[in-house]
């Protein structure tokens, strides 16, 4: 049973590309179609407590599926066995990228690389956005978190602030309520939560060091809800843009590589990992960034049946949910600027847009797609220069 759920994991870790959404939707043809290892409802109801509780939502089903399958042995065997495979792909890529990403080819296929990127994150902040965003209300509550994280609120102030305020205020989810007053109430109690407790942006570099890198994924994986595509917020935040850690260019790059892999999106953690420090680094930040995951699937797995019922739990995770779109917004546009530089970037920026809007192109082929324009691009300026 226990190398069932091994293998099955492997399989998933080595093979899942295309996101969380296709992640979970290839578990459930397997382990509900195929093996019958669970029912729909079963997996419905495993689906809804990854949505409750913060961590990467695909590794999360993952830890699900084997603690239903196997116990605790299986909780560990598969969340490691879907993490593993990706990590060791992300590894290598993360060396070739140290060792030869000043050469023109690899510069060039992350040229390319780079506004498809921005077009697949628009893509899934537009499909998450008609979800999540369910009435007037909430969508005035997400414009009021992306202009506060504009002016420099820590983004967990916006994601714990909104989702107290939702989950405390019943009617911001019915649309009866009044937008105008409802700005005012929500920037409020977030800008007063953020003076508190000295949160506000700041742009002062700190030095590098292993444990703060490893607390700096810890703390991430402990608090990021919704998609991984959020985890952009919280990287461009405090390694960009506070501590000075990454550059830019760095940081777009390591979502490229996520992005183009398979597995999890947060195995972005064992690419910047050894960027900053290595082999030990690249360890430290994927032990730290997935260490949370399995804690709370361990606590919360037995309770399943009593948080897709709570009502509370639900507004919170409502109010969450727009935060996080918010934050995913902002953080958007801030990284277009870094990757479209010129009229070939827009152009394949528009192009993959176009092709991942209207015709819903698998990401995956749009990135390799973009990798091989860079490349081309990189081997005929040579020629250009004659």
């Amino acid at each position: 049973m226990l190398r069932e759920v091994a293998w099955l994991f492997l399989k998933l870790g080595a093979t899942a590309f295309g996101g969380p959404a296709a992640h979970i939707a290839m578990m459930e043809d397997e382990v509900v179609r195929r093996r019958h290892w669970l029912t729909r409802e079963q997996f419905l109801d495993l689906l809804g407590a990854t949505h409750l509780i913060p961590g990467p939502n695909s590794t999360e089903m993952a830890i699900h599926i084997g603690w239903h399958r196997a116990r605790w042995a299986g909780l560990f065997v598969a969340g490691a066995c879907f993490i593993l495979p990706a990590a060791v792909i992300v590894l290598a890529i993360a060396w070739a990228y140290v060792r030869f990403g000043t050469r023109p080819e690899a510069v060039g296929l992350l040229y390319g690389i780079k506004p498809v990127v921005i077009a697949v994150v628009l893509q899934a902040l537009w499909g998450l956005g008609k979800a999540a965003v369910k009435t007037k209300s909430l969508a005035t509550i997400g414009v009021a978190g992306a202009v506060l994280n504009l002016l420099g609120i820590n983004e967990l102030v916006i994601l714990f602030g909104i989702g107290f305020l939702v989950a405390a205020v019943p009617s911001i989810r019915h649309r009866q309520t009044r937008g105008a007053s409802l700005t005012a109430v929500t920037t409020a109690p977030v800008v007063l939560a953020a003076q508190a407790a000295g949160l506000t942006g700041g742009t002062a570099a700190a030095p590098f060091g292993l444990w703060p890198m490893f607390l700096f994924f810890l703390k991430v994986g402990s608090v990021l809800f919704g998609s991984g595509y959020v985890l952009l917020a919280f990287l461009r935040a405090d390694l960009v843009t506070r501590w000075g850690w990454l550059s830019e260019a760095q940081l777009l790059d390591a979502l490229a590589i996520g992005q183009v892999t398979p597995g999890p999106v947060f195995t972005t953690a064992t690419f910047i990992g050894y960027i900053l420090a290595g082999p030990v680094g690249a360890s430290l930040a994927t032990f730290g960034i997935f260490l949370p995951a399995f804690v709370f699937v361990a606590a919360s797995g037995p309770l399943v049946p009593y948080i897709r019922r709570s009502h509370t739990a639900g507004a919170f995770l409502d109010g969450v949910n727009v935060a996080s779109l918010a934050l995913m917004a902002v953080v958007t546009m801030q990284l277009a600027h870094s990757a479209i530089v010129d009229l070939a970037t827009a152009a394949m920026a528009l192009v993959s847009a176009v092709l991942v809007f209207r015709f819903r192109i698998n990401s995956t082929w749009l990135i390799l797609a973009g990798a091989v324009f860079g490349w081309a691009t990189s081997l005929a300026a040579p020629l250009r220069s004659l």
